[in-house]
C-alpha cells in the first residue's frame, strides 16, 4: 500500500498543497502555496474564479513533485480541506453557471427577507420556518451569507444562468467533480446548506425544507462520508496536475470539520480556536445544540456521532492582513522609499524576519496590554456571531494625540482576541468548553498573539507543530482512514501533541478586562450608526 497522500487546503485567498507520509505518524514531507483572488463587489458580493482555483492547484502540485523524491505513482490518495458555505452551481459538464460565491457573499438581503426574515419572528427568523428548521437540522438558515440565500439570489437575479444549473456544490465538491467527474457532497457540506436532516445520514436531504424554501431537489447531489472514496482521478485531471490517473479521491471535509481534527481535538469537550482569514471557536459535542440568539450551532463534522459547536467571526487573520497592508506599510507617499522588513535589513542588524507578521509581533510586544486604551472592532466585512449584521464595520475607539501606529496595530490584534473571547463565553452558556484550548491557524505562529489570547481568555493555550497546516493534517487523516492506514478519526489525537503551552498572566488579564467590557458594548452603541452609513 502506498502511504503517501496529497492534501489540498482550499482557503479563502489561496491553496496549500501538502504531501504527507502516514505510518505511525502523519508526517508532512513538503508543501507549496498558490494564491487566487477574492472579488469583493459593491453590492455585497464576494466571488472567486474557478479557473484561478484550478490553476493554483495544478501549479502547486507540479511544484512539489519537481523537487520531491516521491513519485506521482506512489500517491495512495487525495483529499481536501476547504472553506465552507460557498455556492457553486454547475451545468451538466461541471462548469459553473455563475462565478463561485464565497461564504463571505452577503448580497442576498432581499432574498432572506422574503424567505425567512418576515412575519412573526424569533431571533430574526419566521417562527413557522424556524421551528421546522430546528427540528430537522438543529439549526436555521438565518444569515444572509448562508448558501440557501445565495441560491435564491441567482434564481431571482440571473434566471438564465439559474436555468442551466444541474448540480449544487460547495467549494471542495467542485474540486472533487473536477478531479473525478462525480457530483457529491460530504455530510458536513450538506448540513451547511441547512436543507439536510442529519438523522437520516446519507439519505438526508429534507423534502419538507426544500418545499418550504422552494429549492429544486434535483440539483442536490448524492451524500457520502468524509472518509469515503468519492471517485478516481480522471486522465484529464491527472494530466493537468502532473499525476497519474486512477488515484482514489476521498470526500474530505470543510475547514470547520477538519481543522479541529488536524489540531488533535477529536474527543468530546475539547475546544480549539482558529485564526486564519476568518476565525472561530469550536467545541466537540455529542449532540446537536443551537443558540439562535448568539448565532451558534452544533454542526455536522467529519466524525460520526459527534458534532462541532461552532461560533464564527468573518475577519480574524484578514484583519491582521489589513493592518499589515494599511497601517504597517506606508501607503500615502510621505517617505521617499518604503522597504519590506523581510527583504531589506538595516546595516548592523543581525535579526532576520521570516515574515512581516513576525516583525509586527515583535513591535506590538514593545507596548503593554491594552494598546494605550485604544480598542478596535474587527468587523471589516460584517459579522456573524454573536450578532448577525452585514452593516457592522471596523472602528478605532479612544484614539488620542499620544496614540501612535504601534498602539493601533496592537489594538487590531487585541480586538480579534476580544471577539474570540466573546464567542467562547457565548459557547459556555450552552455547553462546557475546555480549560486547555488548542490554538491553530496562521495567528498561532506568533508567540505574542498566543500569549495575548491566553491572557485575554484566561485559558491555557496549546499550539501544535505547524499550526497553519492543521487543515491539511485533518485532510490527510481522512485519507488515511479511507485507505485503511488509520483505524478511525478518534485515534488521530494521540498523533498530534502540543509543542508550546501558554498560561494566562493574571496581571495582564486584569489590564485587558476593562477594554474587553467596553469592546462588548461598542456594537450595541453603534448598531444604528452602522446601518445609517452602510445600508
Amino acid at each position: 500500500m502506498n502511504n503517501y497522500v496529497l492534501a489540498y487546503d482550499i482557503g479563502t485567498t489561496g491553496v496549500k498543497t501538502c504531501l504527507f507520509e502516514i505510518t505511525g505518524t502523519i508526517r508532512m514531507i513538503d508543501s507549496a502555496s498558490g494564491g487566487y483572488n477574492l472579488y469583493i463587489l459593491d453590492n455585497g458580493g464576494a466571488e472567486q474564479d474557478e479557473k484561478e482555483w484550478w490553476q493554483a492547484m495544478c501549479d502547486t502540485t507540479r511544484e512539489i513533485f519537481a523537487r520531491s523524491d516521491v513519485r506521482p505513482d506512489q500517491i495512495g490518495g487525495i483529499s481536501f480541506c476547504s472553506q465552507m458555505q460557498g455556492l457553486v452551481l454547475v451545468d451538466d459538464a461541471g462548469t459553473p453557471v455563475h462565478r463561485p460565491m464565497s461564504y463571505m457573499d452577503q448580497r442576498a438581503e432581499e432574498e432572506i427577507k422574503k424567505g425567512i426574515a418576515n412575519g412573526l419572528q424569533i431571533a430574526g427568523a419566521n417562527i413557522f420556518k424556524l421551528i421546522p428548521s430546528l427540528m430537522i437540522t438543529g439549526a436555521v438558515s438565518s444569515s444572509v451569507k448562508d448558501p440557501l440565500w445565495k441560491y435564491k439570489w441567482i434564481e431571482a437575479n440571473e434566471p438564465d444562468n439559474f436555468a442551466r444549473a444541474r448540480h449544487w456544490l460547495d467549494i471542495k465538491e467542485y474540486f472533487i467533480a473536477r478531479c473525478t467527474g462525480r457530483f457529491i457532497m460530504t455530510q458536513d457540506s450538506a448540513w451547511s446548506t441547512f436543507l439536510y436532516d442529519s438523522r437520516r445520514g446519507r439519505e438526508g436531504w429534507s423534502k419538507k425544507l426544500c418545499r418550504m424554501f422552494d429549492v429544486n431537489m434535483d440539483l442536490l447531489p448524492e451524500i457520502i462520508d468524509s472518509t469515503e472514496e468519492a471517485g478516481r482521478l480522471t486522465p484529464e485531471a491527472a494530466a493537468d496536475l502532473g499525476l497519474v490517473s486512477g488515484i482514489p479521491v476521498f470526500g474530505g471535509g470543510g475547514d470547520a470539520s477538519l481543522i479541529g481534527v488536524g489540531a488533535g481535538c477529536v474527543q468530546s469537550g475539547q475546544t480549539h480556536i482558529y485564526c486564519g482569514t476568518s476565525g472561530w471557536v469550536n467545541t466537540v459535542v455529542d449532540k446537536q445544540t443551537v443558540d439562535t440568539s448568539n448565532m451558534i450551532a452544533a454542526i455536522v463534522g467529519a466524525q460520526k456521532g459527534k458534532y462541532n459547536y461552532f461560533a464564527e467571526m468573518e475577519t480574524a487573520g484578514k484583519s491582521l492582513e489589513w493592518v499589515k497592508d494599511h497601517l504597517a506599510l506606508d501607503e500615502i507617499g510621505i517617505y521617499l522609499d518604503k522597504h519590506d522588513i523581510c527583504e531589506t535589513q538595516e546595516s548592523g542588524k543581525e535579526k532576520a524576519y521570516t515574515s512581516l507578521y513576525d516583525y509586527l509581533s515583535e513591535v506590538i510586544a514593545t507596548i503593554g496590554p491594552g494598546a494605550g486604551g485604544v480598542i478596535f472592532t474587527p468587523w471589516l466585512h460584517g459579522n456573524r456571531c454573536p450578532f448577525e449584521d452585514p452593516d457592522s464595520a471596523g472602528v478605532f475607539f479612544n484614539v488620542k494625540l499620544e496614540t501612535g501606529k504601534t498602539e493601533l496595530i496592537r489594538a487590531v490584534v487585541e480586538g480579534v482576541c476580544y471577539h474570540l473571547r466573546w464567542m467562547l463565553e457565548c459557547q459556555d452558556k450552552k455547553i462546557r468548553t475546555s480549560q486547555a484550548i488548542r490554538f491553530c491557524g496562521g495567528g498561532a505562529l506568533s508567540d505574542v498573539i498566543s500569549q495575548m489570547l491566553a491572557d485575554i481568555t484566561g485559558r491555557t493555550i496549546e499550539v501544535v507543530d505547524r499550526p497553519q497546516n492543521v487543515g491539511s493534517v485533518g485532510a490527510a487523516a481522512v485519507a488515511g482512514v479511507g485507505l485503511g492506514i488509520i483505524d478511525n478519526l478518534e485515534d488521530v489525537g494521540g498523533f498530534i501533541p502540543a509543542v508550546k503551552t501558554f498560561t494566562p498572566d493574571v496581571q495582564a488579564g486584569a489590564l485587558y478586562e476593562k477594554n474587553y467590557q467596553v469592546f462588548r458594548q461598542l456594537y450595541k452603541a453603534n448598531r444604528k450608526l452602522f446601518k445609517t452609513m452602510n445600508d
